[in-house]
């Protein structure tokens, strides 16, 4: 079936024998026991990364929850994966996947830049006992060594919609598994298992859910990894709640037509802002000069809804626009239904290395579902702010100089 008909009643195959037209909402935190025996085996069973067995009972919610299940499986059949696990958040889900690559006795990742924030912070620091090197998609090879457990890329990359070609990368892994973020593109636009890619992770609160009301995130993979990342979220509890479940699988049925209406206003947004003369650069899949290798059509089926551009004012003029925006909210995340704008190098990416960080005079746009005529007025507004905004930080820079 196609991406919609998927989206509409993937993991809901089951409810007719239950006689519902929805999903029921199951919020228990532990299950009735058969027997000791019984029950023993069922915990060992989950408790190792497998599935429950016919007539288990569910033990405890930490284990097993059957609107996770539900919900794990129809985001495995967006992505043509063999099973999808959830997490509490996109953080946790890129944290088990490094602990499983670290059980495995194989602490080293290599990290391809730009990433999200949060994934540079945690490797950088290599708080789960790994190590990183930093590599390009070109160098992969090269920085591959016997004990790297993970290759750990992001695209369309966060803030700077830099794209990667998954292939390649795979290629050049020479057999290590390959970790796709595949946040900003989602399963609409991109299946990174298709191109070889072991592990294709979503922070789910994002455009899954897409409504800024809940925290998710989410693994599409093979089914040995699966069994691997249930084994950590099962020891080191970072489970999605039955609650988060239900609404990220209600937000999968409208995500296809999500996606595309806001694709559409990102395309018009993006073409505008290259015509604006408080703009240097607009950063967006969708403009060819951001797509050398041709993989929008290829490898993404399109360019996304979020765009970064750069002010030739800087730092001054980047926040000038952020703070000046009144339909457009000045937030942090990304995806939802309504449009939002920030300032990678001051909040998200704020501990990303010196050398790593984003421009200061780069801000990121989630182009939401808001009429684009009222979108281009907000912004226009908003790059009108750019010249006093400048002047002052000229003025202030006179006012601070030594004096000659």
């Amino acid at each position: 079936m196609e991406p919609g008909s998927v989206a509409v009643h993937a993991g809901r195959e089951d409810l007719a024998s239950h006689g519902v037209h929805v999903p029921p909402l199951d919020q228990s935190s532990t299950y009735p026991l058969p027997g000791v025996e019984r029950g023993g085996e069922a915990y060992e069973r989950m408790a190792g990364g497998g599935r429950p067995g016919e007539g288990d009972s569910l033990v405890y919610q930490r284990l097993w929850n059957p609107n996770v299940d539900r919900f794990e499986r129809a985001v495995a059949s967006l992505e043509g994966a063999q099973a999808g696990v959830a997490f509490a958040s996109g953080m946790a889900a890129i944290t088990a996947c490094l602990l499983a690559a670290v059980a495995d006795g194989r602490p080293h990742v290599v990290g391809i830049r730009p990433l999200y924030g949060g994934t540079d912070h945690l490797l950088a620091t290599g708080l789960l006992g790994t190590t990183v090197t930093w590599a390009t998609a070109s160098t992969v090879a090269d920085a591959v060594r016997p004990d790297t457990g993970l290759v750990v890329v992001e695209t369309p990359g966060n803030p700077s919609l830099d794209l990667v070609d998954v292939a390649a990368v795979v290629a050049g892994a020479g057999g290590v598994p390959v970790l796709v973020d595949n946040t900003f593109a989602t399963p609409v636009l991109q299946a990174p298992l298709r191109h070889g890619a072991a592990l294709s992770v979503h922070s789910a609160t994002k455009f899954i859910g897409g409504h800024g009301d809940l925290l998710g995130g989410v693994v599409a993979t093979d089914g040995e990894w699966a069994v691997r990342l249930r084994r950590v979220r099962a020891v080191t509890g970072g489970l999605l709640t039955p609650q988060s479940a239900y609404q990220l699988h209600r937000g999968l049925q409208t995500l296809p037509v999500r996606v595309l209406a806001q694709q559409a206003h990102a395309v018009e947004l993006a073409a505008w802002l290259a015509e604006q003369p408080e703009v240097d650069r607009v950063h967006y899949p969708g403009l060819p000069q951001c797509d050398p290798q041709g993989l929008v059509g290829r490898q993404m089926s399109g360019p996304g809804s979020i765009l970064a551009f750069s002010l030739r004012g800087g730092f001054a003029a980047a926040a000038a626009v952020a703070e000046h925006c009144r339909l457009v909210v000045h937030a942090v995340s990304l995806g939802g239904v309504d449009s939002l704008i920030q300032h990678p190098a001051a909040l998200t990416h704020r501990p990303v290395a010196p050398e790593a960080r984003p421009s200061p005079g780069l801000l990121r746009l989630s182009v939401g579902l808001e009429d684009v005529e009222d979108l281009r007025a907000d912004l226009a507004a908003a790059l009108a702010a750019v010249p006093r905004a400048t002047a002052s930080a000229m003025e202030q820079q006179r006012e601070l100089a030594p004096a000659r």
